[in-house]
């Protein structure tokens, strides 16, 4: 069995797993939870991200969040997948409780924790600020750090290139960026100035990351680690095969990949973890409802959503 320090970061593609609940008591569906990531692990995923904003992580308690974790890591171990980091979201308004959530990442099986900045009082969230919080989370965690550039989630907070090259080179426990903010130029800086792996060199020190699936290639292009995306839950194999092509330099088949993903991403993406969920019933007989207050899709919309990703999904099977 791996130990977190085995379970090294690597260039490729990683999903952002979603968290599945019991459909009448909406309790946690352990066992779907340990389906779904063998059925990504089996797809070739380089990684696992759980606890993040796809896996509703602000609706579960601590003790949730450690089962579910504890669930994830059980079933690589158990499926010849130990290798595969589990990089854990630890997010929280406080250094205190995000370094306490970091702990329990650890005690639970994960090998690296995924954190955004601090937005609760957002007007005192200056660059010094942001910056002393990340010193001291990454100075109290057992985890190795990776920096969450999410504004949509964080009051619009942005963390600009030069923050995040500062916070990267402030702390050795600080060991990459996560992009969902979408600005590929930051992250080509960010990944240029801190030297990150790539396909070719995927022993350098440090990980960058776009966020969604619709900009891989693009990401890949401009320095990229890879990617971290929700819609690999649903296209992990299709994910993978952009990454793969670009990697053998295959590039024009790559860009029919990429175009055929972000095009068939987009459905299920824009209609929320529940669009992506609904979508996974319909695909492959698994999803379940998102957690209240968020709403499962009615009947009509799964639908819609389904076949307005017909031709992806076909390809997504056929490989």
């Amino acid at each position: 069995m791996a130990t977190s320090n085995e379970r090294g970061l690597r260039p490729g593609v990683y999903a952002a797993t979603m968290t599945f609940f019991q459909p009448e008591t909406h309790d946690l569906d352990l066992e779907t939870q340990k389906k779904h990531i063998v059925r990504l692990a089996d797809a070739g995923l380089s990684g696992i991200i759980v606890m993040g904003s796809n896996g509703e992580a602000p609706h579960l308690d601590r003790k949730e969040r450690v089962e579910v974790v504890k669930s994830v890591v059980d079933a690589l171990n158990n499926s010849g997948h130990s290798d595969l980091p589990v990089v854990v979201g630890a997010s929280a308004p406080s250094v205190r409780e995000t370094v306490a959530l970091c702990r329990e990442a650890k005690e639970a099986g994960g090998s690296h924790v995924l954190i955004l900045p601090p937005s609760y009082f957002t007007a005192a969230m200056t660059p010094d600020t942001i910056f002393e919080f990340y010193m001291e989370v990454a100075a109290g965690s057992p985890l190795p750090v990776i920096l969450y550039s999410f504004p949509a989630v964080t009051a619009g907070i942005e963390m600009s290139s030069d923050l995040l090259i500062r916070i990267s080179k402030g702390h050795q426990n600080i060991v990459g960026t996560k992009f969902t903010c979408g600005d590929t130029g930051k992250l080509a800086r960010v990944a240029r100035a801190m030297d990150a792996k790539t396909p070719s060199q995927p022993h350098k020190p440090y990980w960058a990351v776009a966020g969604l699936a619709d900009f891989s290639l693009q990401a890949l292009v401009g320095g990229a680690s890879g990617v971290v995306a929700g819609g690999a839950n649903v296209l992990p194999k299709t994910s993978a095969r952009v990454y793969e092509l670009y990697r053998q330099g295959r590039i024009e088949e790559a860009i029919k990949v990429q175009s055929l993903l972000s095009e068939g991403d987009w459905p299920h993406t824009a209609a929320g973890i529940a669009g992506t969920k609904a979508v996974l019933q319909q695909a492959f007989g698994y999803g379940g409802p998102p957690r209240s207050p968020l709403r499962q899709l009615s009947t009509q919309a799964a639908d819609s959503v389904a076949n307005a990703m017909r031709e992806v999904l076909k390809f997504e099977k056929s490989i």
